[in-house]
């Protein structure tokens, strides 16, 4: 018997949310375009709606695999790789839809960034081939990039003066979540497949409620973030899932 995946949505999408952002604060939103759970033909009405609205930036990713998977499965009829939405985008950019007709009315063309990883994707066998995808999708005309998330600074630095040795140069972003509950200080990590800076560690086995930890991620965050602002980054990226008050709290402290 073959199992088969079942995708319900029952909340607004990338589109509804990302226009009525738009619309109702008046600032440039960033909607994360994925390869996973849309065709390329899906990708294809995406972007002209999101075109019609006047939504220009992108974030290209080719999203997590399924929990249930032992590596990524494309969407039958999508993309495999974010290089491969890339060249999709880039069509798009240059007035063609995907059957190669031209598109009548062109837009603005859209402009995108892509996902990069200090600490090493999951995936890669090493940091080098690691840097040298991330490398490749900026050669296909990625124009910034945004970190998997740190707590790390000096990884991130090093990070950043590898990729300008390999000839990457354009704005690399940090990505930033504080953990807000004790379990995260044990699943975040793992999860997301980055390293605790031993002075973090030493203060995380200490928290014993949701309270002290919470009061730790803050203040972790707030520590990161002014020494990555010292250092002259583009700007920052929060994570908000799970940490919509923590990341308020640092912003006010920042900022």
């Amino acid at each position: 018997m073959l199992m088969q995946r079942s995708r319900l949505r029952r909340r607004p999408g990338t589109v509804a949310v990302a226009a009525a952002i738009q619309n109702e604060y008046h600032i440039p939103v960033v909607p994360h375009i994925l390869c996973s759970g849309f065709t390329r033909e899906e990708t294809e009405y995406l972007l002209l709606d999101l075109q019609f609205l006047g939504i220009e930036n992108l974030l290209i990713l080719r999203g997590d695999k399924a929990k249930e998977d032992a590596y990524f499965k494309p969407t039958p009829g999508g993309h495999t790789h974010t290089t491969d939405l890339q060249e999709q985008i880039n069509q798009f950019n240059e007035g063609l839809f995907l059957d190669g007709t031209p598109i009548k009315v062109k837009g603005r063309p859209f402009s995108y960034g892509v996902a990069c990883y200090p600490e090493k994707h999951e995936e890669a066998l090493n940091a080098e081939m690691d840097l040298e995808w991330f490398k490749h999708k900026i050669d296909h005309g990625a124009e910034y990039g945004v970190t998997q998330l740190f707590y790390d600074n000096e990884a991130y630095f090093n990070f950043v003066n590898k990729a300008k040795a390999a000839g990457i140069n354009v704005p690399i972003i940090p990505g930033i979540k504080p953990f807000a509950k004790l379990s995260q200080l044990q699943t975040v990590p793992k999860t997301f497949h980055c390293n605790f800076p031993e002075a973090l560690a030493k203060e995380a086995v200490k928290c014993k409620t949701d309270e002290e930890a919470k009061a730790l991620g803050i203040e972790w965050g707030v520590a990161q973030c002014k020494e990555l602002i010292q250092h002259g980054v583009p700007s920052i990226h929060f994570y908000t899932v799970s940490a919509v008050e923590s990341i308020a709290e640092i912003a006010r402290q920042i900022y």
